[in-house]
């Protein structure tokens, strides 16, 4: 159900989430995933996805993605779907932060990572309220490396610098860093068999329960 608008003045967020081409997505996680690698991938970015609608301060997800098959089963879940200019990671949420901002100018934007399948609402809403009081904002992964989101208030150039190093990067940029406790799913991206299980310990989405079981029950079998 699409909520109301935001009043120019609101809290109100709308986010952007990038997915790869499932051919490249979750690589690092091809040895412990074997053929289920793609169906992880899109069960992790779905249940991402709901778990950002289903935060208060959010009223719409754009996904940018240039993959069929994922942009379909994003679609059911709820976001609203952009091709992928297929410029790299930030001309993508570049391009997914226009369309935001066209949907629902008066509403704060952020991008966040594809990759948090243990993502809490209530989580995700202290971030939100935080990053509210900045005009550019971000918050570290949990390795204190890379970013998992990254966001501006309305009318502040959206630049986010994701990739690599990305909290160094957006230290250099002047975006403030979100220090806050209780968060820990909001933090805790999945590149790696170690990263899947750090969040299986959290407590993952059902779409991304359900593929690591098909895994298990694959790796039982053989």
């Amino acid at each position: 159900m699409l909520k109301a608008m935001p009043d120019p003045d609101s809290s109100a967020w709308s986010l952007v989430v990038p997915v790869k081409t499932l051919v490249a997505a979750k690589t690092r996680l091809s040895a412990a995933a074997g053929p289920h690698r793609a169906a992880l991938a899109v069960a992790i970015a779905c249940d991402t996805v709901e778990a950002a609608l289903s935060c208060a301060p959010v009223v719409r997800v754009v996904v940018v993605t240039g993959d069929p098959e994922a942009a379909g089963a994003l679609a059911e879940v709820g976001a609203h779907v952009v091709g992928d200019p297929e410029a790299g990671l930030n001309a993508a949420l570049r391009h997914g932060a226009a369309e935001a901002v066209r949907l629902a100018p008066g509403a704060h934007v952020g991008a966040l990572q594809a990759d948090l399948p243990a993502l809490r609402p209530a989580e995700l809403a202290l971030v939100l309220t935080a990053a509210a009081e900045f005009d550019q904002m971000f918050l570290p992964d949990a390795a204190e490396v890379g970013t998992t989101f990254y966001g501006v208030r309305p009318g502040v150039p959206f630049t986010p610098g994701f990739g690599g190093r990305s909290r160094e990067r957006h230290l250099r940029r002047g975006a403030k860093e979100l220090c806050l406790a209780g968060i820990d799913s909001v933090r805790r991206d999945v590149d790696t068999p170690d990263d899947l299980r750090l969040a299986l310990a959290l407590g993952v989405g059902p779409r991304t329960l359900s593929a690591v079981r098909r895994i298990r029950e694959q790796d039982a079998g053989g």
